[in-house]
């Protein structure tokens, strides 16, 4: 099929994408990687006015860690990401993550900006957001916001971005030495979306527990399974601990039912992934 007609506008500056965003009244789209956006148009699901081409905007592209935290440009693709020592080093998390995404070529051209403003809930870049606090850059003609995952995921495909405001800039707070990770989902096929994916991350400080833990393709936004945490920082990472976060995890998801899964099969996914992807992550951690 062929997408309906748009008009192309292809900017050098953030200033210019902007403008252009603010011109159309939220009309436009901008075009990351495709990967969503492309197919969304062919199939006439979406029909801009227009569609503001950020790939020659450099300044969007580029890892840096800077003090605490891992600065990723939003149009720096998930191939980069999935490669970067940086990433690996700083945040083993989203590295590992990154290799569940889709296939290779979709990797090579999707961004990760693009998939947080997808906001698909089934997404691995939107629970990893959420399971380490990250946050996003969001920049519009009044200027800069800097938003946590709460505060930019709102429901399915939806985000509180305004109409003439792009992501930046993702910041992720650097995994501290000796933490351990996993990220563990189900899909029906390799490079589907999940039904349920479980990011974690454990480490110790001092003899003291903590505990990050978010769910994917479990509900309209991802979820941050802080009571599922609290037990974990409670009680230590035992084999009982672990079975009672990751039965608590199942209660805190509020998944729909679909073609794909149950709302139950979801809540029980939940629970399975969660005790796996703790297994991994503990044993991982120094």
């Amino acid at each position: 099929m062929k997408p309906p007609k748009f008009d192309y506008h292809a900017p050098r500056s953030v200033e210019e994408a902007v403008a252009l965003l603010a011109r159309y009244g939220g009309d436009a789209k901008p075009l990351a990687g495709g990967q969503s956006l492309v197919p969304l148009l062919n199939f006439r699901l979406a029909r801009p006015a227009a569609l503001i081409d950020l790939n020659r905007i450099a300044s969007l592209a580029g890892i840096r860690q800077l003090d605490g935290h891992v600065a990723l440009g939003a149009m720096t693709r998930q191939r980069v990401v999935e490669f970067s020592p940086v990433v690996a080093r700083a945040l083993p998390l989203l590295t590992e993550a990154t290799r569940w995404v889709g296939h290779l070529p979709i990797r090579s051209r999707g961004t990760i900006g693009g998939s947080l403003a997808h906001a698909d809930p089934s997404a691995e870049y939107p629970a990893v957001l959420t399971a380490l606090g990250g946050t996003v850059v969001a920049r519009g003609e009044k200027g800069e916001r800097v938003l946590a995952a709460a505060e930019l995921f709102e429901t399915y495909l939806t985000t509180s971005l305004r109409a003439d405001e792009l992501i930046t800039e993702i910041r992720l707070p650097v995994m501290p030495a000796g933490a351990g990770w996993a990220f563990e989902e189900f899909a029906r096929r390799h490079g589907d979306f999940a039904i349920v994916g479980i990011a974690a991350a454990v480490w110790r400080n001092d003899g003291r527990v903590t505990a990050r833990l978010a769910a994917a393709g479990a509900g309209p936004v991802p979820t941050r399974l802080r009571a599922a945490e609290e037990i974990l920082e409670r009680d230590g990472l035992g084999d009982k601990a672990v079975a009672a976060a990751a039965a608590r995890a199942a209660e805190l998801v509020q998944p729909d039912s679909d073609l794909h899964a149950s709302a139950a099969y979801r809540r029980n996914l939940t629970r399975v992934l969660t005790g796996r992807a703790l297994a991994t992550a503990i044993g991982r951690a120094a």
